[in-house]
């Protein structure tokens, strides 16, 4: 099954082409392919070069240690996630290495390396579902993870299966059209709600 999604404007297929299923197929990944995954969210952008993004990450074949991401989901994403043959949770350095001090920008950051990770999943015909629905504490009792970081959100990474695998009540999201909202609502010029000249 694909997705792809229908654009206003042209873009790079690897975007357009992105989506994130519920129903994962439980074969698993090649060995190099996380690799890969992890080195483009490396070289993503960072205030100060920071870098504020880590990772927690367990193949099915890592028992105890996918069991122990698996865990630290809310019940409802537990119960789709659990097919995926890679689980990774995301932390975030909350202050800078550097002083010290808060670092507001390290949610945006680590977006950035979400972003980089996506595509280049993408671009190997994996697919990722990136969940906020977690239990960040559990998490940090689990995984040890220290004072100044947190578990920020969690991800599935395999390939997309048959959406006649989920349940009911979730199938319907998995098959329906893949939606945004317009550039007109989203990019403004001179006030707020003025749609940009840059569209056209």
């Amino acid at each position: 099954m694909s997705k792809i999604a229908v654009t206003e404007h042209p873009i790079a297929k690897v975007l357009s082409d992105r989506w994130s299923p519920y129903a994962f197929d439980e074969r698993p990944v090649a060995d190099e392919d996380p690799r890969c995954l992890f080195e483009a969210a490396r070289l993503a952008a960072s205030a100060f070069n920071e870098q504020p993004w880590l990772y927690l990450v367990a193949r099915r074949s890592d028992g105890e240690a996918y069991d122990g991401i698996l865990s630290c989901l809310v019940e409802a994403n537990q119960a789709w996630a659990r097919a995926a043959p890679v689980l990774v949770l995301t932390i975030v350095a909350e202050n800078y290495a550097r002083n010290g001090k808060p670092n507001g920008s390290a949610p945006h950051d680590v977006g950035l390396a979400a972003g980089n990770l996506s595509a280049e999943a993408t671009a190997r015909g994996l697919h990722l579902h990136q969940m906020a629905g977690i239990e960040p504490e559990r998490a940090r009792e689990i995984f040890a993870i220290p004072a100044g970081f947190r578990a920020l959100t969690a991800t599935a990474i395999g390939y997309a299966a048959d959406p006649a695998s989920l349940p009911d009540e979730m199938r319907g999201r998995e098959t329906a059209p893949r939606t945004r909202r317009p550039l007109a609502e989203t990019v403004f010029t001179g006030r707020w709600e003025r749609p940009a000249d840059v569209l056209g």
